[in-house]
C-alpha cells in the first residue's frame, strides 16, 4: 500500500510513535515518515536514540509511556490521528525482570487506551506477539483462535493486552488494531532481548568474519520475518477499511519458518567459511513453547496479507546491507 510515486498522502492530523528508538519503531518511523509528512510524525521514546541522525527527520519528544502526565500533554499538544505504542519489555529480558516488565506492558498499554478513549484519537496500533501462544499451543500451523496457556511474563502480558485491546474497541469503540509478530529480523538495529534474537546477530557476525554461537538448538524452528514485510503488514493493517478488520483482539502474520541450521546453511551459501555452534540456554525453554509455524489466513483473507520475503531472499537482502555502515 505505498504512496503512488509524487504523490505525500496526507493526514488530519499527526502520527504518535512510542518507543520510536527500539528495532521496530526505529524503522516503522522512518516508513511513516516516508509515507506522510516527516514533520507530521512524532517519534517518542524513554531516552534519545544512540545515534541522533536516526530519527532527525521530524520531531522527536522524551516519554516514558508509564508517565501518564507526560503521556497526556503530548496527546494534547499534536492531538495525534494514530497512535503506535511499541514500548515494551521482550521475552528474555522481562524473565529477569518480571514485575517491572508486568507494569512496563500492562500500564503503559493501559495508559495509552485511555488516553485515547478521553481524546478521541482514531486509530491505535498496539503489537502482540507469537509469545501469546504457549506449550498447549498445536504448534504447527498455529490456528487464529487457539488454546494459549502463555509460560512467560511477556508472553502472558501480551495475552492480557490482546483481550484490553478487544475490550475497548467493544465497549468504547475504540479504533485499536494489532498483530501477533514472529521473530522479526532488520539490519538497521542490533538485538533487543527476544528470544529469536539469534537470526539478527547471526547475520552480523557472519559479515564481520566471526563464527557464532547460537543460544538454540539447532533443528529450533520458530516463525521469522523479514522487517520490510513487518512494516508492510503494519501499514496495510492500520490503513484497511474499518469494516475489513475482523479480529480486534490481534491478528496471527506468518512469512516463513527455519531453524538455526536452516539460516546458517542460508548463509552458507553466501559465505561458505561461516561456522556456527550451539550452546542453549534458558531460552531454550521459551523457544520450545512457542509455534513453529503460523496460520494466518484470517489476515490474509480480511485485509489481503501476503509476506514477499523467504529465507534466501532475505538473507541476501540482509548481508548486502550489512557489509554497509550500521546505524545504531
Amino acid at each position: 500500500m505505498a504512496p503512488t510515486p509524487g504523490d505525500t498522502p496526507t493526514l488530519p492530523g499527526t502520527v504518535l510513535v512510542i518507543g520510536a528508538c527500539g528495532q521496530l519503531g526505529l524503522e516503522l518511523t522512518a516508513a511513516l515518515r516516508q509515507r506522510y509528512q516527516p514533520q507530521n510524525v512524532v517519534a517518542a521514546d524513554v531516552r534519545p536514540p544512540k545515534n541522533p541522525e536516526t530519527l532527525a527527520g521530524g520531531p522527536f519528544e522524551l516519554l516514558d509511556v508509564l508517565d501518564k502526565d507526560r503521556l497526556e500533554d503530548l496527546i494534547r499538544q499534536y492531538r495525534p490521528v494514530q497512535v503506535y505504542h511499541l514500548a515494551a519489555l521482550l521475552s528474555a529480558t522481562a524473565e529477569k525482570d518480571p514485575m517491572f516488565a508486568w507494569k512496563l506492558n500492562m500500564d503503559g498499554l493501559l495508559n495509552v487506551l485511555n488516553l485515547a478513549v478521553q481524546y478521541r484519537v482514531p486509530q491505535v496500533y498496539w503489537p502482540s506477539s507469537i509469545a501469546v501462544f504457549g506449550p498447549d499451543t498445536p504448534r504447527e500451523h498455529t490456528p487464529q483462535t487457539t488454546v494459549m496457556n502463555p509460560n512467560t511474563v511477556y508472553g502472558i502480558s501480551k495475552l492480557a493486552g490482546e483481550q484490553w485491546c478487544e475490550w475497548y474497541h467493544r465497549h468504547h469503540g475504540l479504533d485499536v488494531r494489532s498483530l501477533r509478530y514472529p521473530g522479526l529480523i532488520g539490519y538497521k538495529s542490533l538485538p533487543g532481548g527476544g528470544t529469536t534474537d539469534y537470526a539478527v546477530d547471526i547475520y552480523h557476525k557472519a559479515v564481520a568474519g566471526e563464527n557464532f554461537e547460537c543460544f538454540l538448538k539447532a533443528d529450533t524452528y520458530l516463525p521469522m520475518m523479514y522487517m520490510p514485510d513487518a512494516l508492510k503488514a503494519t501499514l496495510d493493517l492500520m490503513h484497511a477499511p474499518a469494516d475489513r478488520i475482523k479480529v480486534r483482539t490481534s491478528y496471527n502474520l506468518g512469512a516463513m519458518s527455519f531453524s538455526p541450521a536452516k539460516i546458517t546453511a542460508a548463509i552458507q551459501q553466501e559465505i561458505p567459511g561461516f561456522q556456527v555452534s550451539y550452546a542453549p540456554d534458558g531460552r531454550q525453554a521459551i523457544a520450545d513453547s512457542w509455534p513453529a509455524s503460523i496460520d494466518d489466513s484470517a489476515a490474509r483473507a480480511d485485509w489481503g496479507w501476503a509476506p514477499e520475503f523467504d529465507l534466501a531472499k532475505m538473507t541476501q537482502d540482509m548481508l548486502t546491507h550489512l557489509k554497509e555502515p550500521v546505524v545504531a
